[in-house]
């Protein structure tokens, strides 16, 4: 594993090689994993969800169900493309995707849903909590956070999904409400102080 994040260029190579590169369309494993997160938010409806590295849109469109507006950035404007001709299909003008960081302003304040969901793994170990603290400020207090990470070992990552849920757990202001673990896989819902 690398002591720094895992570059840009790297997602770049990812999306240049395929549409869809971790198979988010078409793997039943992601498709259950992701309804196993929306199944698991505790409240029937949410105003405003943000959802940091949306890839392709796939649980973006899933969550849309259940949320009066979402907000969704991809750093590949390739992928983040796809998502929003995703969403145009399904006629889902609440959902709206930009091509940016998760860090970078967006049109609002806050949200009271925030889905970490198989991207904090690319941050070095020694930048999780920081990077954590700087998303948390994005959520509303009560807000919801639902984070679901792979549990296996892969050279891209800079840390492990082990890494990713023990900063979260230890988070002074995240309280777990839900906790799913499978072998391949760690889903957690929290409530933010």
């Amino acid at each position: 594993m690398s002591t720094a994040g895992t570059p840009g260029e790297y997602f770049e190579r990812m999306y240049a090689g395929s549409a869809d590169p971790w198979g988010f369309e078409t793997s039943w494993y992601e498709r259950r994993k992701y309804g196993l997160l929306v199944a698991a938010l505790p409240e029937e409806r949410y105003r405003v969800c943000f959802e940091p590295a949306c890839s392709i849109g796939v649980l973006t469109q899933m969550l849309a169900a259940r949320c009066d507006e979402v907000h969704a950035v991809e750093l590949v404007d390739a992928a983040a493309g796809r998502a929003r001709e995703r969403m145009a299909r399904a006629g889902l003008d609440h959902v709206h995707v930009r091509t940016a960081d998760a860090l970078e302003p967006w049109p609002r304040d806050t949200c009271d849903l925030l889905v970490l969901s198989e991207f904090l793994y690319y941050t070095a170990a020694g930048g999780l909590d920081k990077r954590i603290d700087a998303l948390l400020t994005l959520a509303a207090p009560g807000a919801t956070v639902a984070a679901c990470h792979w549990l296996g070992s892969s050279d891209d990552h800079a840390c492990s999904g082990e890494d990713v849920h023990a900063a979260l757990g230890r988070h002074p202001d995240l309280t777990r409400l839900v906790r799913h673990r499978e072998e391949e896989f760690l889903l957690e819902v929290f409530r933010r102080g």
